[in-house]
């Protein structure tokens, strides 16, 4: 049965683009207050005003996730304005795509596991005795296909969003009877900014995804809505990379092989 968002508080981190800000409209769309979290406040700012101009209702908060006291300040201040979180959207997050030997421990390795895992978990951590107390609550964990197919490259990033999917399975199984549901969302290729940051090394020129099978943000996002509306533990998308990630599971000898073809002719 579909849930309705009216009058639902949603918090949002990594807001500032890509599928938490298109995540936001939508929310709004659907009658949602929206709160969104991320580092650049200019741009949240601006994507407040854009809702609020289209009739909706939103509020911007500054947040680094890898600061345990902007977490805490980012729920304290969703609290004190609305009184409660309905939803959390954990979408913060960006990769560091090279080869292991090549990767900053600091900036590349260390960093990936503080904003994609850790801040998730915190994050987390922060809402969830409100949602408690309250029997109510759901909690929406962006992950990625990198969660449950590991290829060359993205070593650390893998190794952040399988942590996220074990994270969100156990943490669905303590909660789900205190009310509260737990879902993954697991995108393949997408049209956003994560190509832009995940380092300088030429080799991704090779990696990059046809334009075929680029989801757009917005469509991403609007699974996301749907998902608040219709909770349930997984969401794989597009939906045939299924078929991949069964290939990965079941068969994991031809996987090695595709991908060490890979690693063999560019690992230099």
């Amino acid at each position: 049965m579909s849930r309705s968002l009216n009058d639902k508080v949603v918090l949002i981190t990594g807001a500032s683009s890509g599928f938490g800000a298109h995540a936001a409209h939508l929310f709004a769309q659907e009658g949602a207050k929206v709160v969104l979290a991320a580092r650049r406040l200019d741009r949240l700012q601006k994507l407040v005003d854009e809702i609020q101009d289209a009739g909706g209702e939103a509020l911007a908060v500054p947040v680094d996730v890898a600061n345990q006291d902007e977490i805490s300040m980012m729920v304290e201040t969703t609290l004190d304005i609305y009184g409660k979180i309905d939803i959390l959207f954990n979408n913060a997050g960006f990769g560091r795509l090279d080869w292991l030997e090549n990767l900053s421990p600091k900036r590349d390795i260390q960093t990936q596991i503080d904003v994609n895992l850790t801040g998730l978990i915190q994050v987390t951590q922060a809402v969830l005795p409100h949602m408690i107390k309250r029997k109510s609550g759901h909690i929406i964990n962006m992950s990625s296909v990198a969660g449950l197919v590991a290829a060359p490259l993205y070593s650390v990033y893998s190794a952040a969003k399988y942590g996220v999917r074990g994270f969100s399975t156990a943490l669905r199984r303590e909660v789900n009877h205190l009310g509260i549901d737990v879902s993954s969302v697991y995108p393949g290729p997408a049209e956003t900014e994560f190509s832009k940051h995940t380092g300088k090394d030429s080799i991704k020129g090779e990696i990059h995804a046809p334009d075929w099978m680029k989801m757009s943000a917005e469509y991403v996002a609007a699974k996301v809505v749907q998902l608040a509306k219709c909770p349930r533990r997984t969401m794989i998308l597009p939906w045939w990379f299924g078929l991949v990630i069964w290939l990965d599971n079941h068969f994991p000898a031809i996987s090695d092989l595709l991908q060490g073809r890979f690693a063999k002719k560019y690992h230099q």
